[in-house]
């Protein structure tokens, strides 16, 4: 019994990283079902070595919360931290590089299906539109895809970590079940990704990931980079090439670069007049337009003002210098240890380090101009990710063993499904015994 809910907790935890590309509300349930499986199964209960920096996360968050002018603004981000429990989960669950990979490529499936329904999104829009539409920049900035999602920005981070995690496989794993599926996956999202038109993602956040991959697969790939960046920047549709240009050359009243430099200014301000324990969680919003700088003409530019579109300025001004710091702390533990475990992991554990790098460096470079994080269905993959490398430290992977992906979608050749289901979840989900 105890190893049937060890199972049971593996398969929600699976689902519960595979469906948040889908819906909040499907993966939250499974997270605390498999919270539940996993306190049945009676196996010990392990802490990912970022334990630390999560715990005293969570604690400057309660007292930014407690010292602030209206504390129960902030509970919204008190219960934001039920998402940190996915680490918990995917830690205690996930065994093997098996695992891992039929993960990735079950995101690699929904995240391209997800980007199927935004180039519909794309050619309906192109179809609805007059000739004057078509040669309006601004028709296809305020109708952006969003595929699956509920949001454009949330569409392409969701796409990015997605896709930098299924380039490190194809890349770098020795492992080759899978690849021909995931190169037919790469372009989809790729071209998803860009028509999203998000700068912070397919200019910055992709760009660097991907880069870093490259480098670490075949570095003379990366000398015809620019001139192919050139030519795609060239026979790009208009409103690719008009997005790129804005970011020096901005369209007046619809790019967000002016109204980017008052939250930055603004953000800056809260942060120096309260260092230590920030404005409070949530609290950002309805006090911004105190803190915006007297020099800065009113009305101001338009453009969202809920957040700072920025993680370390959000962070800071919310929760004060010391908790931005922490977090920054949780990740860098994460990315340090990455880098030292490269030097002596086991081959088909590489790529799963190279991706958890590859999508830091994404993040955190995109979250300059995004908070990013304050999402759950990024902070989900963000988190899942991050805890992947620590799974599988052996290389130890069972043997003849099938994709969970593979199975479920047929593609076992067993003259009996259920039962071929069956034997596959077991050689994948950990025993009651595994250490």
């Amino acid at each position: 019994m105890r190893a049937r809910f060890l199972t049971a907790a593996f398969c929600l935890a699976w689902g519960c990283a595979v469906s948040i590309v889908v819906s909040i509300a499907a993966s939250q349930i499974l997270l605390a079902l498999g919270l539940i499986a996993l306190l049945l199964s009676r196996a010990t209960l392990r802490l990912p070595p970022f334990w630390l920096p999560v715990v005293l996360f969570f604690i400057a968050t309660v007292a930014a919360m407690l010292a602030s002018d209206h504390p129960l603004r902030g509970l919204p981000q008190i219960r934001k931290f039920y998402v940190f429990l996915i680490v918990v989960l995917v830690y205690n669950t996930f065994r093997t590089i098996a695992q891992i990979r039929s993960l990735v490529l079950a995101w690699a499936a929904v995240a391209s299906l997800s980007a199927v329904a935004g180039l519909f999104q794309f050619l309906r829009l192109l179809r609805r539109a007059d000739p004057a539409q078509l040669r309006d920049y601004g028709y296809f900035l305020y109708n952006r895809i969003t595929g699956f999602s509920s949001h454009w920005m949330t569409f392409g981070g969701e796409v990015m970590i997605v896709l930098l995690a299924l380039v490190s496989f194809l890349f770098l794993s020795a492992d080759r079940k899978g690849k021909i599926f995931g190169a037919i996956c790469v372009p989809i999202l790729f071209l998803a990704l860009v028509l999203g038109l998000t700068r912070s993602i397919f200019l910055l956040g992709l760009p660097l990931g991907a880069t870093y991959l490259i480098w670490q697969w075949k570095r003379w790939l990366l000398l015809p980079v620019p001139p192919l960046l050139l030519a795609a920047f060239l026979l790009a549709p208009m409103e690719v090439r008009e997005r790129v240009i804005s970011v020096t050359e901005p369209h007046r009243g619809m790019d967000s670069n002016t109204q980017r430099a008052v939250s930055m200014r603004t953000g800056w301000a809260m942060v120096r007049a309260h260092p230590w324990l920030g404005l409070g969680p949530e609290e950002v919003a309805p006090q911004f337009q105190e803190y915006v700088p007297a020099d800065i003409p009113r009305p101001l530019p338009p453009g969202w003002y809920g957040h700072l579109h920025n993680i370390y300025l959000q962070y800071a001004a919310e929760r004060g210098v010391p908790a931005m710091l922490i977090m920054m702390w949780l990740i860098g533990t994460v990315l340090w240890r990455c880098l030292r475990d490269l030097r002596t992991a086991a081959p088909d554990r590489r790529f799963v380090l190279h991706a958890a790098i590859a999508v830091i460096v994404a993040v955190l470079a995109e979250g300059l101009f995004e908070h990013n994080l304050g999402d759950s269905e990024i902070l989900t993959l963000f988190l899942t990710m991050l805890t992947l490398p620590f799974i599988g430290k052996s290389g130890r992977s069972p043997r003849n063993s099938t994709a969970i992906l593979a199975t479920t979608t047929g593609l076992a050749s067993q003259t009996r499904p259920v039962h071929a289901i069956r034997r596959a979840i077991r050689r994948l989900a950990p025993t009651a015994n595994a250490s």
